[in-house]
C-alpha cells in the first residue's frame, strides 16, 4: 500500500507493513511512537529505523536524523495507528458480523459459545484467551484483545479465509489501551464486573469506566446487550447509542430465564422472551453457566438466528477447553478444571462444586495466584475456598519472579479453619489432589485452565495445560497404565 493511501501531503512510497514494537523486523513499515504504561515509543526510534521502518509517526519533538526516513507528527499517535491499520489491511471488521464481548467472567465461554452456534449458519472466528480460531486454522492466543497491529491483521485473515462474523473478548485494558477502537462492533456484550485487574486500572470505578467505554462508543444500529442482574448491568449502558437489550434469571428482562433445573451433566431452563416461552436443555452446568448461554442466545437471536433454529445446538454445545471442564476418565471422583483466577469466579466454582458433591463427601480444591499482580485479592481467595472446601492445595500459578511459597502464604491468610497443604510444583499439587481423592470426592483446579504456558522469572515457559495433567496423572499414576512417555 502507498504511504499516500493512508496520508496526505507524503512522500510516494510503499508500505508492507506496521510497526509498535521496535524489535520487531518489519521492512518498509511505519512506526507509532505509543506511550505504554513502561515504555515510550519516542524512545525507541532509532532501533525501529535500523528493523525497517521508513515513516515514523510520533507525538513529541524529536530531531529528525535520517533524510530517507519519512517523520509524521500528529496530536493522537493511538488514533492515527488505529485508523491507519484499519485501512492498511482493508476494513476487516467492517466485512464481518462482529460480537464484541466484555466482562470479568464469562467472556471466553460466551465467546465460544457464540462461535460454536453461529457456525452452523456461517463460517465464524473467535479470538481471546483461548486461542485464535477460523475455519481449520488454530494459533496460539496472543493477548486476551491482541494489539492493534495483530488485531487488525488477524481479523484480515479471517475475512481472507471466507470467515462472515467474529467473536472477540474485549478486555478492559485491551479497550482501555484503544486496541478496539477502529473495530466495528454490530453487537456488544457486557457479562459482569467483579474484583479484578485492581493492580493496573487501581480502583473498581476505573475498571467499570474502562469497560463503559466498548458501549459509549457504539454505533447506532448496533446491539448492546447487558446483565441486568448485575449491579453495574443499566450502569454500563446509559450512555451507549445502541439499542439496549437485557437478560437474566432475577430481576425483569429481554431474556429472562424463569426456572431453571441444574443437574450433574446437563441443565434444563425455561427461557421467556416476550410473550413466549422455551424449554431449553443443555450439557453446560452450574448457574453462571445459565448467565453465559443466556447472553450468547441474545446476541445471536437479535442478530436474527430464531430460538428453534439454535435449539439443537445449544442441547451439546462443545466442550471449552479449561472453563468448567469435566474430566471423566473412569475415576469414581469429580475433576473439574477452571480458568477462575478471581474472587468471584473461584467462589462459582466452588458452589458448584458444593451442588454437585454428596454430603460427607469432601471439595478438594488446587490454586495459586499469579506473581506481581493485583495481590490484594489474594487473601480474598483463601477466605472463599475456607468457606467451601475441605481440603485446600495452595501451588503455583505465573508466579513470574515472586516466591511461590510468599504468594501461597498471602492466599493462606485467608484460610482460618480449613486444612491447606502447599505443594510449589503444579503437576506434584494435581498429583496429591487426586491421590488424596475418595468416591464422590470433588477436585477443582482453579486458574490455569487449558494454558500452555506458565510465566517464570525468565519469561513464558512451556506448560502442559491442568486438562493434559489431568488425564496424563490418572492415567499414569491411578490407574498405573502405561504411557507413551
Amino acid at each position: 500500500m502507498k504511504l499516500t493511501e493512508l496520508f496526505e501531503n507524503v512522500p510516494d512510497i510503499e508500505i508492507r507493513s506496521l510497526m509498535a514494537d521496535s524489535r520487531r523486523r518489519r521492512p518498509d513499515s511505519i512506526f507509532f511512537c505509543v506511550k505504554g504504561m513502561m515504555f515510550d515509543g519516542h524512545a525507541f526510534i532509532e532501533q525501529a529505523i535500523q528493523n525497517g521502518a521508513r515513516v515514523i509517526v510520533h507525538s513529541e519533538d524529536i530531531e529528525y536524523t535520517h533524510s530517507d526516513v519519512t517523520y509524521i507528527k500528529v496530536r493522537d499517535v493511538v488514533g492515527v495507528f488505529n485508523k491507519v491499520a484499519d485501512a492498511f489491511y482493508g476494513y476487516p471488521s467492517h466485512k464481518l458480523l462482529m460480537f464484541g464481548i466484555t466482562g470479568t467472567n464469562g467472556k471466553s465461554s460466551i465467546s465460544c459459545i457464540i462461535r460454536d452456534i453461529l457456525n452452523e449458519f456461517y463460517p465464524t472466528g473467535y479470538i481471546g484467551t483461548i486461542s485464535i480460531e477460523y475455519g481449520s486454522v488454530k494459533l496460539p492466543p496472543m493477548l486476551t484483545t491482541p494489539d492493534i497491529d495483530d488485531l487488525h491483521g488477524v481479523l484480515k485473515d479471517m475475512v481472507d479465509a471466507g470467515m462472515k462474523a467474529c467473536a472477540l473478548e474485549a478486555s478492559s485494558i485491551g479497550i482501555e489501551q484503544r486496541r478496539t477502537d477502529a473495530i466495528d462492533f454490530d453487537v456488544a456484550v457486557f457479562t459482569n464486573l467483579t474484583h479484578d485487574h485492581l493492580d493496573y486500572h487501581g480502583t473498581m470505578t476505573n475498571y467499570y469506566l474502562a469497560k463503559k467505554e466498548l458501549f459509549d462508543g457504539l454505533k447506532e444500529d448496533a446491539i448492546a446487550i447487558t446483565n441486568a442482574d448485575d449491579p453495574y448491568g443499566m450502569k454500563i449502558v446509559e450512555n451507549t447509542k445502541a439499542k439496549v437489550v437485557t437478560y437474566g434469571i432475577d430481576n425483569d428482562a429481554d431474556y429472562r430465564v424463569v426456572k431453571y433445573q441444574l443437574m450433574k451433566d446437563r441443565t434444563r431452563l425455561t427461557l421467556k422472551i416476550a410473550n413466549m416461552e422455551y424449554e431449553i436443555e443443555t450439557n453446560l452446568v452450574a448457574r453462571f453457566n445459565i448467565y453465559n448461554l443466556l447472553a450468547a442466545i441474545a446476541a445471536l437471536h437479535e442478530k436474527g438466528i430464531s430460538i428453534t433454529q439454535m435449539l439443537p445446538y445449544i442441547r451439546d454445545l462443545s466442550q471449552i477447553e479449561g472453563r468448567m471442564q469435566r474430566i471423566s476418565d473412569g475415576q469414581p471422583f469429580n475433576i473439574l478444571v477452571d480458568f477462575a483466577h478471581t474472587p468471584d469466579g473461584i467462589e462459582k466454582v466452588c458452589q458448584y462444586a458444593s451442588a454437585i458433591t454428596p454430603k460427607g463427601k469432601r471439595i478438594i480444591a488446587i490454586t495459586g495466584s499469579a506473581g506481581k499482580r493485583d495481590t490484594v485479592k489474594r487473601p480474598i481467595f483463601g477466605s472463599i475456598l475456607d468457606k467451601y472446601c475441605d481440603m485446600i492445595i495452595l501451588t503455583e500459578d505465573d508466579p513470574r519472579d515472586e516466591s511461590v511459597r510468599n504468594i501461597a502464604m498471602d492466599i493462606a491468610a485467608g484460610i482460618k479453619n480449613t486444612n491447606y497443604i502447599i505443594i510449589e510444583e503444579r503437576y506434584d499439587a494435581i498429583r496429591e489432589a487426586i491421590d488424596m481423592a475418595s468416591a464422590n470426592d470433588t477436585i477443582i483446579i482453579l486458574g490455569k485452565g487449558d494454558e500452555k504456558f506458565i510465566y517464570r522469572e525468565f519469561g513464558r515457559e512451556p506448560y502442559e495445560g491442568d486438562d493434559t495433567i489431568v488425564h496424563e496423572v490418572l492415567k499414569k499414576y491411578y490407574f498405573g497404565e502405561e504411557t507413551d512417555e
